[in-house]
């Protein structure tokens, strides 16, 4: 009898794992944030050299690497792809180009992905003024962890061979959080006025056969570059206190909800402190001060301000602080509300300035929300007998209301390949699972949404009542996976869960599937005139968050009296109505989230949600 136990056991361990449905999160297709930027994807060389020091943290508002440091766009400067980094801001090198699709030469034997070229520097210095290049890297992060094949490659151009050279080869890819490099440049040939350096990623895709699986991998990435003169080998600290992550919501579960629902449970909901987190890169001990102010946006006032004091932090070290707070958001308007969490670090005047401030906007709509709104992978359950596997996400009502929408973030995926039927389904609570399905909109196609998270809102017929728990999700037709956005930053862990052969399972994996359920009164359909064209790429709008204009570039579009602009709000009522232009003023608005869309005659153009901030 044992025998034949042990036989059986090995034979359920030779069985194929596709042979089972499974969570899968792949790599994105695309990234949504760097869209639209092909007419900046080649900066080119600058007019002047750049001179000593070369410094950059990648700590600003553009997903971009700065046009006064480095020719090109590949990297993606971000917050996201690591929880590690010693500063606020890394550029993150990838599978995908500065348009923000996956290289066309991608192949899994593998290619020469994404490049961070910088300026020309002038480097006409002797070999004894001690100049070192100091950087800090790391594989993987919360990305894809590069395999053994893979490298992250730093390479040195000498001007007067017009050539360059292979210095440096990342050694260690299962290396866990950031690990300093500094190489010295005393050779000749590049201690020239045109010098530059590089780093190159060479990325190999992995297997998948199935193509909506296909996406981005081979995640490096990159902080903290210096290249400067009087420095020495154990010059890696940095005289400099920073921020090392960005805020979260201050909610004790959620990172937006309807303002309603929170004002019925805010003593329960609002978070008793602001966490920080900021590190001490120098050698020496160090004193910060804390300060934080909360600001309502809609009436551009302070509404609580409170300095956490002064405080030494020893060399090297990270502190994750929690702020008191004695606070929860209030203000006169009825229907939302839109607060900004801004932290500030009082440090020496030698520091660097720009990673000593954080913010954060706190939004009160008619959604609920889990996700930060940017996904790093994508989810979906994939594998033989997967066929009709659901997914669903917990969510709670405070209040009797309304499902009136869905939205969801779907990623573009390979060839079209995520684009297929699935029926939208909400469940009752069964003692902490999904139970009775009380609503499903069959067949229902994938659509990636064409605003910059990439949701699409499916507008549901009837409204669906919910009061206590209730869950919404999908159930897919065949054993393809629905490639939905994953967001790994927050890690909303209990609430997710999949079934698969009559039974549900708690989601083993970490972060928030990018759902949410929109309440309250009847969202706004449109008619078939209203549509969106099949091409959203062609239009854009920046910036945004906006304050006293904006922009909009739609292709194929010619002002006259039939296009116009329309800009309300999130229940639907119209504040602006003007005939299309290239640019919108918007200073009679107050702050808040807002609806922009491009009509020519009945048919709608182009749609954009927008943030105003004052």
């Amino acid at each position: 009898m044992q025998k034949r136990l042990i036989i059986y056991i090995i034979l359920l361990l030779c069985i194929p794992v596709k042979a089972f449905n499974q969570e899968v999160t792949p790599g994105l297709q695309s990234n949504r944030l760097l869209k639209g930027n092909s007419d900046r994807s080649a900066k080119g060389l600058a007019a002047d050299p750049v001179e000593l020091p070369f410094f950059d943290d990648f700590t600003g508002g553009s997903v971009l690497p700065s046009p006064l440091l480095w020719t090109d766009n590949f990297a993606f400067i971000n917050n996201t792809y690591s929880d590690r980094q010693i500063t606020i801001g890394i550029a993150t090198l990838d599978a995908l180009n500065e348009t923000g699709k996956l290289y066309e030469t991608a192949v899994s034997e593998g290619f020469e992905a994404d490049h961070l070229t910088s300026q020309p520097v002038n480097l006409m210095y002797p070999a004894s003024d001690n100049i070192w290049l100091s950087f800090w890297y790391e594989a993987g992060g919360l990305g894809d962890v590069p395999e053994p094949s893979d490298s992250l490659t730093l390479q040195f151009f000498a001007p007067d061979e017009a050539a360059w050279h292979s210095v440096w080869r990342s050694d260690d890819p299962v290396q866990s959080g950031f690990k300093p490099v500094i190489i010295r440049i005393d050779d000749p040939r590049y201690l020239k006025n045109g010098f530059q350096f590089r780093f190159v990623n060479w990325a190999s895709l992995s297997d998948f056969e199935e193509n909506s699986m296909i996406g981005n991998c081979d995640h490096w990435n990159i902080d903290y570059v210096l290249l400067d003169r009087n420095r020495h080998e154990a010059d890696t600290a940095l005289a400099d206190v920073a921020f090392r992550k960005p805020l979260r919501s201050i909610l004790k579960t959620h990172e937006a909800m309807p303002w309603k629902q929170f004002r019925q449970v805010y003593l329960q909901e609002m978070g008793a402190f602001i966490p920080v987190s900021y590190r001490n890169n120098d050698i020496i001990t160090r004193n910060v001060t804390r300060n934080f102010e909360i600001r309502d946006m809609y009436t551009n006032a302070i509404s609580h301000s409170f300095t956490a004091g002064a405080t030494n932090i020893e060399p090297y070290a990270s502190v994750d602080y929690n702020a008191s707070l004695i606070y929860t958001y209030n203000t006169s308007n009825v229907d939302s509300a839109l607060f900004r969490i801004t932290c500030h670090l009082l440090t020496d005047d030698f520091d660097p300035k720009p990673n000593d401030t954080i913010k954060y906007n706190q939004v009160f709509s008619n959604y609920f929300a889990f996700d930060d709104g940017t996904a790093e992978s994508g989810y979906g359950v994939n594998g033989e007998g997967s066929r009709n596997a659901m997914v669903a996400y917990r969510f709670k009502s405070y209040m009797e209301d309304t499902i009136r929408a869905i939205s969801i973030c779907f990623n573009d995926s390979y060839l079209n390949s995520n684009v297929r039927a699935f029926d939208m389904m909400v469940w009752d609570d069964n003692n902490g699972l999904p139970g009775n399905v009380i609503y499903s909109f069959v067949n229902v196609i994938v659509e990636p949404g064409d605003d910059i998270n990439g949701f699409h809102t499916y507008i549901l017929p009837d409204g669906v009542p919910v009061d206590d728990v209730f869950y919404v999700g999908w159930k897919q037709k065949t054993e393809n996976f629905l490639n939905a956005g994953f967001d790994v930053n927050t890690p909303h862990q209990g609430r997710q869960f999949y079934w698969r052969n009559g039974i549900w399972y708690l989601s083993q994996k970490q972060g928030s599937l990018m759902i949410r359920p929109i309440v309250g009164k009847p969202v706004k359909t449109t008619s078939s005139e209203d549509e969106i064209p099949a091409d959203p790429k062609k239009h854009r709008m920046w910036p945004n968050p906006a304050v006293d204009f904006i922009n909009l570039e739609c292709e194929d579009i010619l002002p006259g009296p039939a296009t116009y602009v329309s800009i309300s709000d999130l229940f639907g009522r119209e504040l602006i109505r003007e005939p299309y232009s290239e640019r919108i003023d918007i200073r009679e608005l107050k702050p808040g989230i807002f609806n922009v869309v491009v009509l020519s005659g009945k048919k709608r153009v182009a749609w954009f949600r927008l943030v105003i901030t004052k």
